[in-house]
């Protein structure tokens, strides 16, 4: 059974009561936003699997917020919303969104297209917990350097093992300003220098 963690994000509490269950039994653990600020910090700061975005949300719409999280999370993304005029599908598909699908859904179809996207996206495999990089030993909580523990703050760590984690790509200063401050920092430049 392929597991992750899933942030659904719509202010409809019914769906919350709905699915929130359903994820749980199919071996997933669900995280709740109300709304697009709610939606944009958790998923900075949990590094959710997938995400099911409804497109009316209070505080902003839907393809806003997929656009602010393009700008700093590869996370799939499947659109879960009542609207369904083709411009809308098309706008959210070209956004970034992974799938659509409308209100009302079919849940065995809706856990059908999780699981594909989650196994396009390679969420089956979690990162592993200790990262080697030179001589330097990385987990969750420390850095180690030949048995000693490196004293680094919070933040220089996180930058460390976010860093370490996506050993070989590119990332970008918004991309790093989001995930350690969240995204109301990400034209805080002078937050970081690297």
């Amino acid at each position: 059974m392929i597991s992750g963690r899933i942030l659904v994000v719509d202010d409809e509490p019914q769906i919350h009561r709905f699915l929130g269950p359903a994820l749980t039994a199919s071996g997933y653990t669900p995280l709740r936003a109300d709304t697009a600020a709610e939606a944009l910090r958790l998923a900075a700061a949990q590094a959710p699997d997938l995400l099911l975005l409804d497109l009316g949300l209070p505080d902003m719409d839907g393809q806003a917020v997929l656009q602010r999280l393009r700008a700093f999370s590869p996370v799939p993304v499947i659109i879960l919303s009542a609207r369904d005029r083709e411009a809308e599908k098309i706008a959210a598909l070209d956004n970034g969104a992974d799938d659509y699908v409308e209100k009302p859904f079919a849940l065995g179809e809706l856990m059908a297209r999780i699981r594909t996207a989650l196994r396009r996206a390679g969420a089956a495999t979690p990162p592993p917990a200790t990262l080697h990089v030179a001589d330097l030993t990385i987990t969750p909580d420390a850095t180690h350097r030949g048995g000693s523990v490196l004293p680094l703050t919070k933040r220089e760590h996180a930058l460390l093992l976010l860093l370490a984690r996506n050993r070989g790509r590119v990332l970008t200063h918004r991309q790093l300003l989001t995930a350690l401050w969240g995204p109301a920092h990400t034209e805080d430049i002078a937050y970081l220098r690297v």
